[in-house]
């Protein structure tokens, strides 16, 4: 029998999900946690096989959660259940060392094979995380943004204008003009705005 630990700030979704799960043999919910910072303590007591974890909640998020839980536990298997499935989302979480990135309309007999699947150490991720997965994968190298140039559009996302940018990186304001007309090119955006959400969204700068 897997034990399984629910992670999720909303008290309905986790009494739905037990509720769910355990009408199958298969499973048991050892436990619940509502934020990050909880489930982390609850990893360790209740030693769960795999860990329904939502992303963004209140008192830790869920991809920070994933990294300490499995830094303390790397036996124990995240699968990441959310409604959210931007790029950067799926990104970080992968990269934190999720085994499974679902979205919270999977049906019952999906998410009990994904368990499963995860337990196994399979990776379970739902059909349009695949595709954006593969899609950024098949990505032109060209995507991919330098150094400086996310040092400018990070800067950009603060706020600053291209005359504040320079002097904060001792560089002209025509150089700034210049990386951020690359940056424009490489995501095909045509204004600041436009180029720091396509870049959040595919994973490229991180605030």
């Amino acid at each position: 029998m897997l034990r399984l630990l629910i992670v999720d700030d909303h008290p309905v979704v986790r009494e739905g999900l037990r509720g769910m799960l355990e009408s199958d043999p298969r499973v048991v919910v050892a436990g619940e946690a509502a934020s990050g910072d909880e489930a982390v303590v609850r990893a360790r007591e209740f030693t769960p096989d795999v860990i329904l974890m939502d992303l963004r909640m209140p008192g830790g998020d869920g991809v920070s959660a994933i990294s300490r839980i499995l830094a303390d536990r790397p036996e124990s298997r995240v699968i990441v259940l959310t409604t959210y499935e931007t790029d950067q989302d799926i990104v970080r979480a992968v990269e934190a060392g999720a085994a499974g990135y679902l979205l919270k309309d999977t049906s019952r007999a999906d998410l009990l094979a994904a368990i499963v699947s995860a337990a196994r150490g399979e990776t379970v991720l739902s059909p349009s995380v695949a595709t954006r997965l593969v899609a950024r994968m098949r990505a032109p190298a060209a995507e991919s943004l330098s150094r400086r140039e996310k040092e400018v559009l990070s800067l950009v996302a603060r706020g600053l204008t291209n005359a504040e940018i320079g002097k904060e990186l001792f560089i002209s304001e025509t150089t700034v003009k210049t990386h951020l007309l690359r940056v424009f090119g490489k995501l095909g955006v045509s204004d600041r705005t436009a180029a720091v959400t396509t870049a959040m969204d595919r994973g490229l700068l991180l605030l």
